[in-house]
Parts: structure tokens; C-alpha cells; sequence
């Protein structure tokens, strides 16, 4: 009678031992998928931390979103070194109180821009434009009030013209990070486009003349 229970007890302990076995396979198998799926969100971390609003990752831009973060980050790159030249150029106070002011905001919006330029694979420029080139080269060779309208006038016109490219970009582009991007800019660069009128007014300078 003992010899059957004795059996019984290897059956269960048997059957024990490859449920265990079981188990831990089980639980090996399961481990595999999450610690892949683990260090897929973990890689992704660090770019979507850096990236404007939360918004994910877009490899494949439009050449239209593109080349707007191109021009926008060469055009803030002028207008920083513009603002450079003029605080060395102007006695005006209220003109080098604007050009410090365009130094201090393009550079933070460059770097805002830079983190969206690399999300979407655009490439950063290495320096101005050859229209803004020739502009710094036709304000380096003026001095006094000549300096002063002259960068004034050229001032009103491309705060113009980028607070219409930004705003066609927000309202037209592809890439939601770039859309937002363009948005929060339009927004200063109105804020500079009102100041530099008023200094015109306040300089009397004749935006009529070229």
C-alpha cells in the first residue's frame, strides 16, 4: 500500500517540476519581447525629448518644410549679425536699443529652430545668404544717419517679407513640429516688424525711397 503512494508522490512531484520548468520558460520568453520593447521607448527618449511640443518624430519632411527651416535659420543668422554691425555702427540710442533686441530674440529662435531642423533632416547653413551678404557689405561702407535709415529701411522690408513666410508655413506647411514652429515665430517677428515702423516714424525715414 505504501508503494502506490510512493508512485503518486513521484507523479506529482514529476508533474511539479515541469510546470516549474514550464514556467520559468514561459517567463524567459516573455521577458525577451518586453526588454526589446523596452529599449525601443528608451532610445526613442532622448530625441523625443528634445523635440518641440511633444510632438513625434517625422523623418520623411516635405522640401517645402525644409527648405522654410533652412531659410529661417539663415535669415535669424543676418539678422544677428546685422544687430552686431549696427551696435557698432549707430549713435542712434532707440536703433541699437532694436538691433541688440533682434541679437538677443533670432539667437533664441535659432536655437529653437535648430532641434526642428535636425527632427525633419534639414541641413543647417554655414552662413548668410548673398543677399544678405551684399546688404551687410552696403551698410558697412555708411557711417551716422546714412548708416541709421538705410538699416532701418532694410529692416521694415524683411520683417515683412519673413512674417509672411512664417505665416505661410503655419497655415500651408506639412510637419505639425515645423507649423508650430513657424507660429511662435510669426508671433515675434510681428512684435519686431511694429517696433521697427514706429522707429521708422520716429526717424522720419521715408520707407518710399529706396
Amino acid at each position: 500500500m505504501n508503494h502506490p503512494q510512493i508512485c503518486g508522490k513521484k507523479v506529482v512531484a514529476v508533474a511539479g517540476a515541469f510546470l516549474l520548468c514550464g514556467s520559468m520558460g514561459w517567463a524567459q520568453m516573455s521577458q525577451q519581447p518586453n526588454g526589446a520593447a523596452g529599449q525601443t521607448p528608451g532610445q526613442n527618449n532622448p530625441s523625443r525629448d528634445s523635440q518641440m511640443n511633444g510632438m513625434p518624430g517625422q523623418v520623411q519632411a516635405s522640401p517645402m518644410d525644409q527648405m522654410f527651416v533652412r531659410k529661417a535659420l539663415q535669415g535669424g543668422m543676418a539678422e544677428v549679425q546685422l544687430g552686431q554691425l549696427t551696435l557698432q555702427k549707430s549713435n542712434n540710442d532707440q536703433v541699437k536699443q532694436f538691433a541688440q533686441r533682434m541679437i538677443d530674440d533670432h539667437t533664441r529662435l535659432g536655437e529653437q529652430m535648430k532641434p526642428v531642423a535636425q527632427q525633419i533632416g534639414a541641413s543647417e547653413p554655414n552662413g548668410v545668404s548673398k543677399k544678405d551678404k551684399a546688404t551687410m557689405a552696403k551698410l558697412q561702407a555708411l557711417s551716422g544717419s546714412a548708416y541709421d535709415q538705410a538699416y532701418i529701411k532694410d529692416m521694415v522690408k524683411d520683417h515683412k517679407q519673413d512674417l509672411s513666410d512664417f505665416q505661410t508655413e503655419a497655415s500651408n506647411g506639412q510637419d505639425q513640429t515645423v507649423k508650430d514652429a513657424a507660429n511662435q515665430g510669426s508671433k515675434v517677428i510681428a512684435q519686431h516688424l511694429q517696433m521697427i515702423q514706429q522707429i521708422a516714424k520716429d526717424q522720419n525715414v521715408n520707407m518710399a525711397s529706396k
